[in-house]
C-alpha cells in the first residue's frame, strides 16, 4: 500500500489550502484511492492509495504547485483500515511520516521511504521522483497545458485546435517540457514502487506463517 503525507509550506504566512488540495488530490487519485485525503493535524493531509502510478500523478501535481512537502510511504498497513485516514497505522504510515520530514529539504519537495529491506530500491525510486518533481516545477504553463491534453487522449492536431495554435507549436511545447521523457521515467518509478510493495507484502506474509 502507499500512504502519502503532504505538509503545506509556509502555512503561517498563507491561507489554509488543506481542504481545497484534499479535494483535488482525491479527484486525481480517482479509483485508486483506498482512503481519502484528509487533514491529519494543522496543515497536513494524508491519503492511502493502492497504485504507484496514481501516487505519481498526485505527487507531481503537488510538486508543480510548490505549496507542499510530499512524503510517500511504501509498505503494509494494519487491517482492517479505519474509515478515518488519520487513524491508520502500519509500515506505510510510519514511512510516510519519515518521508515528509525529509521532503522539506529535498529536491522537488518530495521524498520516499520504505522498510529497511527495500533501502536500495527506495533510493532508486526517490531519485527518480525528485528529478521528476524538479522537472515538473520548471515546465512552463503552455507546455503543461499541451501535455495534459495529450494525456487525456487528444492527438497533437486536436490539442492544437483546443489551444488555438498549430500542431508544430504543440510539438515544440511537448519537446521543451520533456513531456514524453518524463512519462517514461514515471513508468519506471512506478514499476520500482510496485515491486517494493509486493516484496514487503510477501515478507510480512512469510513472517506471519513462520
Amino acid at each position: 500500500m502507499f500512504v502519502m503525507t503532504l505538509d503545506q509550506k509556509g502555512s503561517r504566512r498563507q491561507p489554509d489550502l488543506v481542504d481545497q488540495a484534499a479535494a483535488e488530490l482525491d479527484a486525481r487519485a480517482a479509483e485508486h484511492l483506498v482512503r481519502p485525503f484528509q487533514r491529519t493535524a494543522g496543515d497536513e493531509i494524508q491519503g492511502v492509495l493502492d497504485d504507484a502510478g496514481a501516487v505519481l500523478v498526485v505527487a507531481l501535481w503537488a510538486a508543480r504547485s510548490e505549496q507542499w512537502s510530499i512524503g510517500i510511504g511504501v509498505g503494509t498497513v494494519r487491517t482492517p483500515l479505519p474509515q478515518e485516514t488519520r487513524a491508520g497505522s502500519g509500515q506505510a504510515f510510519e514511512a510516510a511520516r519519515e518521508a515528509v520530514t525529509r521532503a522539506k529539504r529535498a529536491s522537488g519537495g518530495v521524498a520516499l521511504s520504505a522498510g529497511e529491506s527495500q533501502g536500495h530500491a527506495a533510493e532508486q525510486a526517490e531519485a527518480l521522483l525528485q528529478m521528476l518533481g524538479e522537472l515538473e516545477r520548471r515546465r512552463t504553463g503552455s507546455s503543461q497545458e499541451a501535455g495534459e491534453l495529450i494525456e487525456q487522449g487528444f492527438s497533437q492536431a486536436q490539442a492544437a485546435e483546443q489551444l488555438g495554435t498549430s500542431q508544430q507549436a504543440v510539438s515544440r511545447r511537448l519537446r521543451r517540457g520533456l513531456w514524453t521523457e518524463t512519462r517514461r521515467v514515471m513508468s519506471v518509478a512506478a514499476e520500482i514502487m510496485e515491486d517494493m510493495y509486493q516484496d514487503m507484502y510477501q515478507e510480512e506474509d512469510q513472517e506471519l506463517h513462520e
